[in-house]
């Protein structure tokens, strides 16, 4: 997967800042002596009743002025403010920070995309005050950053990733969405029907039977064949070929393979005449659950980002991200566009 495939990449630092005021009015002075109060009785006593009226009008009138000056300056305080969102370099991240975009500009927010920086450097942007969010995966916050143990619990992860990236880098992890872009195998529809293979367990159980299309590297990963094997038992292919990763979907719908390592949220995928994503029973893999990281200092001056944010993430599930992949990588439609299509069906 890109996010977990480090290429090398400098991301743009564009400085940007969101800012809020707030004021106060001193209050009361000491009551006057009571000579005073009368000589100012008097005084009232002999002004004009239309004159006091005219100073209640000019009162009003003032106030009137003051609250639509109060509310403009609101208003142009709030389209000055600007929020830096970046992405990875790669289809589903692009497509999610368009989501944060569009779902803070429709709040009012001022956005700036630094958009396409590569997963190796992505989180430094944001500790080094280059972006203010972005799209992140628990599962890399957990290994790739944080350097921790493996945990295979959505909710446990979450709760590590959120409480040690406030300590460390003070940044806030808003909600995860149910989209889980982790690792997978997929298995042709015909094998699966012929086999009955739904699940890893199916698998292993029939390997004997399914033609195994490798990238190679995933024979080796720990996290490929070694730790499947760990927890499934043996693999005993009838025939395993390397292939390039990009040519995977095409051998086995040609017939040339049955099985191959995939990621969930793949775009072929939402091809289910075609594929069948195989669930892990037995939860071997970590979650890779989609969840906004955003800045402490941005959230304290704009609370209601996190709202905005975690409605975006209420929408997400698998099956959705995977059919916004397949728009933009079977039907080559743009990412901006699949994402405004999207936003506008949920906002």
């Amino acid at each position: 997967m890109k996010k977990r495939l480090i290429s090398t990449l400098l991301a743009a630092g564009i400085a940007a800042s969101i800012m809020t005021g707030c004021g106060s009015a001193d209050s009361s002075a000491q009551a006057k002596e009571t000579e005073t109060a009368t000589t100012t009785e008097a005084a009232a006593a002999e002004t004009p009743a239309t004159e006091n009226a005219d100073s209640a009008d000019t009162t009003a009138e003032n106030a009137a002025e003051n609250t639509e000056t109060d509310t403009t300056a609101a208003n142009e305080s709030k389209s000055l403010e600007k929020v830096r969102i970046g992405s990875k370099d790669f289809t589903e991240n692009e497509i999610v920070a368009e989501l944060y975009a569009l779902a803070l500009e429709d709040a009012g927010y001022e956005v700036e995309r630094v958009f396409d920086i590569s997963s190796s450097v992505i989180h430094q942007s944001i500790v080094s005050d280059e972006i203010d969010l972005y799209p992140e995966y628990t599962g890399t916050g957990l290994l790739s950053i944080l350097q921790l143990d493996l945990v295979t619990d959505p909710d446990e992860v979450y709760r590590i990733v959120k409480e040690k990236y406030e300590e460390q880098f003070g940044i806030t992890w808003l909600d995860y969405a149910k989209a889980n872009d982790g690792q997978g195998i997929f298995i042709s529809k015909a094998a699966s029907d012929e086999y009955g293979i739904k699940t890893l367990s199916d698998l292993q159980a029939n390997a004997e039977n399914i033609r195994f299309a490798s990238q190679g590297e995933f024979d080796e990963r720990e996290d490929g064949i070694p730790g499947l094997e760990k927890v499934y038992g043996e693999f005993n292919w009838k025939s395993s070929k390397v292939y390039d990763n990009g040519l995977k979907y095409e051998v086995v719908e040609n017939d040339e393979a049955d099985a191959a390592p995939a990621y969930t949220t793949e775009g072929q995928l939402s091809q289910t005449d075609k594929f069948v994503l195989l669930e892990d029973d037995k939860q071997v893999w970590p979650p890779y659950n989609l969840a906004p990281v955003v800045r402490d200092n941005v959230l304290e001056s704009a609370p209601d980002i996190a709202e905005v944010l975690n409605k975006v993430s209420a929408a997400l599930d698998t099956p959705t991200i995977t059919a916004l992949n397949a728009k933009v990588d079977v039907d080559k439609e743009e990412y901006e566009d699949v994402a405004k299509e999207f936003f506008d069906s949920i906002k």
